[in-house]
């Protein structure tokens, strides 16, 4: 009986050292086989959250003590919280902390740090101030009074600063100032990443640069690559020149700029806007797109299109696509539309300056006044000329003046007298039949407050003329011939023409007018070209086939027939 009792409990200790090692067994292959998820509609919320914006882990440490000269600490008032003094050295993560004293909650896992107060990053971020609480849970710490963030060659100067370790990011808001090798920002409120370098500015923003002071209401500008970007009303000014942006990009370190939303660029009396802005403040230039206006306030002119090119440093300018240039000067506006209108400035600071406008092709000027068709046009600041080329035709009221080229001279602005050059021609309508008419090789016609008073018609001049009553009405037809004419006007209308030197003609009552004598050999009337107003000048319309000027002259330069034949 006694041996089989003895003979159970053995029995009983194997079975249960076997259960055992099964067990253990088991928990093995768990270990080696992780459990796959039971169902399958799970996979794409863990792929979902996978694929979205991965979140700054919060490492929930311990915030460590190193190093202190003394220690406190009262279990039975405040059993959580070390008061140490001296020295303080700690640690959180890869952040060391140093201040003079200092208070760690436990519960809290948290710090309050007085005087001296140093934080180290690694070997790019030193932060110092007065005052720090830090919080472990949220790694946030929170430093006041004369407080410097040091990143590399970035410094921040503020007295309120917050700093997220989780995002890596600092930030004020009682006033700060960030700076690097480049420039010095300040603003009411701003953020600083050490990580990409990126800041922030809101309220009185003010970048100062040796070159220009930038003032804003938001500000992006990154320390890495020194580029600004601003998102709201700003102000570039330099000694030279004045930038106003609401949106756009600012290299400080090229001086390079990139601005949209109507942009305003101002030099030295000119002004230039357009839907968006490049200048590079370096090389001297502005280019505008759409929309674009320059304005010259001193010489009371403007240049508009959809593209414009400025530089700054030759005082140059060129407009095309729809370009029109302005003359304001008078009470009435000119304005002259070309394919491309160029502006070109000589011997710049010095007393010889003058500047060249140039308008090719296509060139269709209007004013109430004056208007006028080219192919193309000159205008010389020297001699206040502007000169029409290539079937050139111009218009003062019901006077039109062609001839191959036209040389108009001009007084603040206004006409003061005109030279028609080769096959001239005036024409003055009475009405659809009857035409006072005059040509001959050149002509000079004088104006008077943009009136022509007096023609001038020199070599071979013809003439076909309808004196006239004090009542308008035309007592007959005069055509005479002769070598120089004198012609005044009145009132718009032809009044009297004297002949110097010998003349020959026949006057015929008007109802004996010969057929063939109405019109001169050289009579066009090109009204159907003539600009009707300000915006019918982008509406070209040429001579008919047939009715262009064949130059009389070769106009070609003379070459040495040796230098030809050595050629």
């Amino acid at each position: 009986m006694l041996k089989r009792n003895k003979k159970d409990k053995q029995q009983n200790r194997h079975r249960w050292l076997l259960i055992g090692f099964l067990c253990l067994f088991g928990v093995c292959l768990v270990a080696q086989n992780p459990k796959k998820p039971a169902d399958k509609k799970q996979q794409p919320a863990n792929k979902q959250q996978s694929e979205s914006k991965k979140q700054p882990e919060n490492k929930k440490t311990k915030v460590y003590l190193l190093h202190a000269d003394e220690g406190q600490a009262d279990k039975l008032s405040r059993p959580d919280v070390q008061v140490l003094i001296g020295n303080v050295k700690m640690r959180h993560d890869s952040m060391y902390m140093y201040c003079d004293s200092a208070l760690i909650f436990e519960k809290t896992n948290s710090v309050e740090a007085f005087s001296n107060v140093r934080m180290e990053q690694g070997d790019t971020l030193f932060i110092y101030g007065d005052y720090l609480y830090y919080d472990g849970m949220t790694q946030i710490a929170q430093l006041r009074e004369n407080v410097k963030m040091i990143n590399r060659n970035t410094t921040l100067l503020t007295d309120s600063l917050n700093y997220d370790r989780l995002y890596d990011l600092g930030y004020y808001f009682e006033g700060g100032t960030l700076m690097d090798e480049e420039n010095v920002l300040t603003s009411d409120w701003g953020e600083y990443s050490p990580a990409t370098k990126q800041s922030v500015f809101n309220h009185d923003v003010k970048l100062v640069n040796p070159k220009f002071v930038l003032t804003s209401d938001t500000l992006r500008y990154n320390t890495e690559n020194k580029i600004a970007v601003i998102l709201g009303p700003s102000n570039i000014v330099s000694d030279n020149n004045h930038i106003y942006s609401e949106r756009g990009f600012y290299n400080t370190l090229t001086e390079q700029a990139e601005l949209l939303d109507r942009s305003i660029l101002t030099n030295q009396g000119k002004k230039l806007v357009g839907d968006s802005l490049f200048y590079d403040r370096v090389a001297g230039y502005g280019e505008a797109f759409d929309n674009v206006k320059m304005t010259d306030t001193i010489n009371k002119n403007m240049l508009t299109g959809d593209y414009c090119f400025y530089n700054e440093l030759t005082d140059s300018a060129f407009a095309t696509k729809r370009a029109v240039a302005i003359d304001y000067s008078q009470g009435d506006s000119l304005f002259m539309h070309g394919d491309t209108l160029q502006l070109v400035s000589y011997n710049l600071n010095t007393d010889s300056l003058y500047r060249l406008m140039k308008a090719y092709h296509k060139v269709r000027m209007y004013r109430t006044d004056v208007q006028g068709v080219c192919d193309s046009l000159v205008y010389n600041s020297k001699d206040s000329c502007m000169t029409m080329y290539t079937d050139p035709i111009l218009w003062n009221d019901g006077q039109q003046l062609l001839g191959e080229e036209i040389k108009i001279y001009m007084n603040d602005s206004t006409i003061d007298w005109a030279h028609i050059i080769n096959q001239a021609l005036t024409v003055e309508m009475k009405d659809s039949i009857h035409y006072n008419q005059v040509s001959g090789k050149e002509m000079k016609a004088y104006f008077i407050n943009g009136d022509m008073r007096h023609i001038e018609v020199v070599g071979n001049v013809q003439t076909a003329f309808y004196p006239e009553e004090e009542d308008s009405t035309m007592t007959g037809f005069n055509c005479l011939e002769g070598s120089v004419l004198h012609l005044y006007m009145k009132d718009k209308k032809m009044e009297k023409g004297l002949f110097v030197g010998k003349s020959n003609g026949t006057m015929y009552p008007m109802d004996q007018i010969p057929p063939d004598k109405l019109r001169l050999p050289t009579f066009a009337w090109f009204d159907y070209v003539r600009p009707l107003n300000k915006d019918d000048i982008f509406n070209w319309r040429g001579k008919r086939a047939g009715e262009t000027l064949k130059p009389t002259t070769d106009r070609r330069p003379k070459t040495d027939k040796r230098n030809l034949i050595n050629m």
